[in-house]
């Protein structure tokens, strides 16, 4: 499986501090965005990953991550020159893609849950068809609800339901088999002229390929695309890393405990980091552990 993590878009809703750089680039706390969607799929067990963004800022992306060997990935960039929506990321991704099956991700969302990586591991081996993660919220009518009937099972996907039938959020994660590239081929532009990610997973679901896991109780999800849910995202990582010593979203931290790089490697990457850093000296105190 490969990943994709789309990078792109304006980020107009939080302006003015987009004014000057990506949206996934600001700090949730202490680390930029993007380390979070990128390690979801560290997580999965995922090391060939494709970041899209847009013009301007596609450098600062590869400034920041390098070609991901640092941290025992391989990392490749490409640009999409207008939000052209969310699917598009699976045309653009084409070539990078080949024949393999898919992990798409929004790089402005974040997931966090103790048993969040055997989920996901356990899902990419299970993958049939189109797998979405749903997230209940309490107010589904802000969101793409999945509807499901009597057996738990996907039945539609409603944008923004005047009346829900459902709690469940169809969350920023996706996965998919190879047959999302030519599906994507096919869509059309929604009126606003986006090829949107609902549209392809209701094809999906209309040829019952689809399937809902629900993250539940225990696991947590923000859409940081307000200032108001990049300051709880933020205030909830600091909380969870004060009380329990740890940190979430470490990529460097995650590439050594899922075996891609060892520990010299990693002390390699606290020196340069260098021991003034709080960040850097967990990883030293990790790699010495």
């Amino acid at each position: 499986m490969r990943g994709i993590v789309l990078a792109g878009g304006a980020g107009t809703r939080l302006r003015p501090v987009t004014g000057i750089t990506s949206k996934q680039l600001l700090p949730v706390y202490n680390k930029p965005m993007v380390y979070y969607p990128l390690s979801v799929l560290m997580h999965a067990g995922i090391q060939d990953i494709l970041i899209i963004s847009s013009p301007k800022y596609i450098g600062a992306f590869q400034e920041l991550l390098g070609d991901g060997h640092r941290i025992g990935l391989d990392l490749h960039y490409a640009v999409q020159q207008h939000p052209d929506g969310l699917a598009d990321a699976l045309r653009l991704g084409r070539d990078f893609i080949g024949g393999e099956q898919i992990a798409l991700i929004l790089g402005d969302n974040i997931f966090y849950g103790h048993q969040l990586p055997t989920l996901l591991q356990r899902e990419r081996e299970s993958l049939s068809g189109c797998t979405l993660f749903g997230y209940p919220v309490a107010d589904p009518e802000r969101y793409g609800i999945a509807e499901l009937d009597k057996d738990g099972k996907i039945v539609s996907i409603k944008e923004k339901p005047e009346k829900p039938t459902s709690n469940l959020a169809v969350t920023g994660l996706y996965f998919y088999d190879n047959d999302a590239i030519s599906m994507a081929d096919e869509l059309t532009p929604s009126p606003r002229g986006e090829l949107e990610i609902t549209d392809l997973n209701l094809n999906y679901v209309e040829s019952c390929r689809a399937r809902l896991v629900n993250l539940g109780r225990g696991s947590a999800w923000f859409d940081t695309g307000t200032h108001d849910s990049l300051l709880e995202a933020a205030t909830f990582v600091q909380i969870i890393e004060k009380r329990q010593g740890i940190r979430i979203a470490c990529i460097e931290e995650i590439a050594y405990r899922m075996g891609f790089i060892d520990a010299v490697q990693l002390s390699a990457i606290g020196d340069s980091l260098g021991p003034t850093s709080d960040y850097g000296q967990y990883i030293l105190d990790l790699a010495a552990a």
